[in-house]
């Protein structure tokens, strides 16, 4: 049989959030915090459960990523796992990678996070990627969402096609999360593990 093993990154590969330090290196202080200034409407409803995630993810997201070229987000993705990451990844869930990876399973990262520099980090990784994609028109990001936000139960639905993309139907199914929009992930699996712990 085969064994596949599904990792959120966020908070479970990372030992948190990596979309601001992301930010944060990209824009520059003075810039982001202009964003979220500009975001706090959206962002305050969705504290208030108001708003859902997706419709406050997607103003920063177009606030922050409108009118970036490729070649420029793949140079400072690069740069970011390279000088960034280093201190940023948690140790247990890197150990638990390694090792599906030393036993040959087919290891895949499922986040809500963005592909602006996720795809980076799978490469690094040697892992492949499932995650919020952003549209790209002529070689720059629109700041748009060519997918819906890989988050909740959206993570079953991306994660199962990719299982039958790659013909992985019916294989073992290990999973690691570490929010409540990793449930759902964590409920389709045959072992989960939440916040480093068995779960369910």
């Amino acid at each position: 049989m085969k064994h596949v093993a599904a990792f959120d990154f966020d908070g479970t590969l990372t030992r948190g959030d990596t979309l601001l330090p992301f930010l944060w290196r990209y824009l520059g202080a003075a810039k982001l915090i202009s964003v979220l200034v500009r975001c706090s409407p959206w962002l305050a409803l969705y504290a208030l459960r108001l708003l859902p995630n997706h419709v406050a993810k997607a103003r920063l997201l177009r606030l922050s990523f409108a009118h970036l070229p490729l070649v420029s987000a793949q140079a400072w993705a690069q740069d970011f796992v390279n000088t960034a990451l280093p201190g940023l990844w948690a140790p247990w869930g890197l150990a638990r990678l390694r090792e599906h990876q030393a036993r040959g399973d087919v290891c895949v990262i499922v986040s809500a996070s963005p592909d602006v520099y996720l795809q980076a980090v799978a490469q690094h990784l040697d892992v492949d990627l499932v995650c919020t994609q952003l549209a790209l028109r002529d070689g720059v990001y629109s700041g748009q969402m060519a997918s819906a936000n890989c988050h909740g139960p959206e993570k079953v639905q991306r994660l199962q096609a990719w299982l039958r993309d790659n013909q992985l139907q019916g294989a073992h199914l290990t999973a690691y999360g570490d929010t409540r929009g990793d449930w759902p992930m964590l409920a389709m699996a045959n072992v989960a593990y939440f916040r480093e712990k068995p779960w369910g």
